[in-house]
């Protein structure tokens, strides 16, 4: 790939004579032949702790949207374009992940092309990290994110021409609900409902029934609870929905039984599946990530990579180690699953597939035979460890960063958008017909 100079060694052509990306230790200026635009502080990482990126699903979409513009403009049909960015090491890492996301997306290139562009000069980029305090001992790379964006092209978690950019960003905020798709159709993280929608030490707490039509309208059917219980599971099945308990600690990893059990019931779980914990990161994404790594065959880094840039923040601290080691057997796991799916097709083999599969239930993250076997013990609202846990902290930190005074409940959205609408209609109406009547009757009394 051609790189160009353009005064610093650190650009390189992103599209040959159109399209570049470089990084600058001095704001440039743009010229008759050059164009030069940053999205340094347009397009920002909003952290929890240590975290800063990748940058979201909504930011990915908005840079792709800028850079189509740009290269459509008449304006700037003859000039080079280049996408700059600063010193600071984060920004840097955002902005690659942004141009990289483009050249997957849109021009074709495979993750490995992409992040070859992207390494010129001496360039390095710093790997991501999770939203977990302290030091941090697992690291997704730039390639990862790749690798992630092109799969979830070729499964069909993500299309552009179909995707929702106002849906998303209203409903991701704490406010508004706080849930993001991380499969369409087919997975929604949210954070935990609480027994009634209040505001509680910075918290925006929402009730089961805040959830109930948004759910209803996209063919939601099931909720998996896996926090302690904040409210009454009743409230979500007497409005049609199966619900499911699968308590773990927060800021653990979950036993083998409870990922076997997740997975048969989203297995056979006919619509989407909403699944919460406190904050709907941690254990939400840890099992999120378990049914794609088995079903899709992503690797764990790849996995980690797209839940967060579908909702940030999520799979942290241990959960994502324990993801590198259950790779192996949810990916024997999937082949299993499938295999027995054709056979069911062909009407074949079955017997020979069902004893396949009742054996790999057995596997464990060492290829052992599952030692733990038990249930999990019983809980109740107090069984959690006392005191501010870890999905209370990152939930606290959403709240406040997103929170505004002209936010709208979630149960009120609906009416929103109807009132909008209706405004709409009454200035069109004023603008296009009462208005030219006022006006023509003024220039009759002033002709007159």
């Amino acid at each position: 790939m051609n790189r160009v100079g353009v005064g610093t060694p650190l650009v390189t052509e992103v599209i040959k004579d159109r399209l570049c990306f470089a990084i600058l230790y001095s704001r440039p200026k743009s010229s008759s032949s050059i164009h030069y635009f940053s999205i340094d502080n347009e397009l920002e990482y909003e952290s929890f702790y240590a975290d800063f990126g990748p940058l979201n699903l909504a930011m990915v979409y908005r840079y792709c949207c800028k850079i189509n513009k740009k290269l459509k403009t008449v304006t700037m049909i003859r000039k080079k374009i280049i996408h700059f960015t600063g010193s600071d090491q984060r920004k840097q890492a955002n902005a690659a992940f942004l141009v990289g996301c483009y050249m997957v997306i849109y021009l074709g290139r495979t993750p490995e092309e992409a992040y070859r562009i992207l390494i010129f000069g001496d360039t390095s980029y710093i790997p991501f990290r999770d939203a977990a305090y302290g030091s941090c001992s697992f690291y997704i790379t730039l390639l990862d994110c790749f690798h992630a964006v092109k799969k979830a092209m070729l499964y069909g978690f993500l299309n552009f021409s179909s995707f929702n950019i106002n849906e998303y960003e209203y409903y991701e905020k704490a406010e508004n609900g706080d849930l993001n798709w991380i499969i369409p159709d087919r997975f929604i993280a949210f954070c935990g409902p609480h027994s009634r929608t209040k505001l509680e030490s910075g918290y925006h707490q929402h009730s089961p029934e805040s959830y109930i039509t948004y759910f209803k309208s996209h063919n939601v059917t099931t909720i998996i609870r896996l926090n302690k219980r904040m409210y009454d599971a009743k409230r979500f099945t007497n409005a049609g929905f199966d619900h499911y308990d699968l308590f773990f600690a927060d800021g653990s990893t979950p036993t083998e039984a409870i990922v076997k059990e997740f997975l048969d019931i989203c297995e056979n779980a006919e619509g989407a599946i909403a699944v919460h914990c406190k904050a709907g990161l941690g254990r939400t994404g840890t099992l999120i990530a378990c049914y794609m790594m088995k079903h899709y065959r992503m690797t764990a880094a790849e996995t980690i990579a797209w839940v967060r840039i579908c909702r940030p923040g999520s799979v942290i601290g241990p959960q994502q180690q324990f993801l590198v080691m259950k790779q192996a057997s949810l990916w024997l796991e999937g082949d299993y699953f499938r295999q027995k799916l054709r056979n069911q097709e062909n009407g074949k083999h079955k017997t020979a597939v069902s004893k396949l599969l009742l054996a790999v239930d057995d596997i464990s993250i060492n290829g052992a035979e599952n030692e733990d076997k038990q249930e999990p013990e019983l809980y109740s609202d107090d069984d959690e460890i006392n005191g501010v846990t870890q999905g209370d902290r990152l939930r606290a930190v959403k709240s406040r960063r997103q929170s505004k005074s002209n936010a709208v409940p979630l149960t009120c959205s609906l009416g929103v958008l109807t009132s909008a609408l209706c405004s709409f209609v009454i200035w069109w109406i004023v603008y296009d017909y009462i208005l030219p009547i006022l006006l023509f009757c003024l220039d009759g009394l002033r002709i007159q």
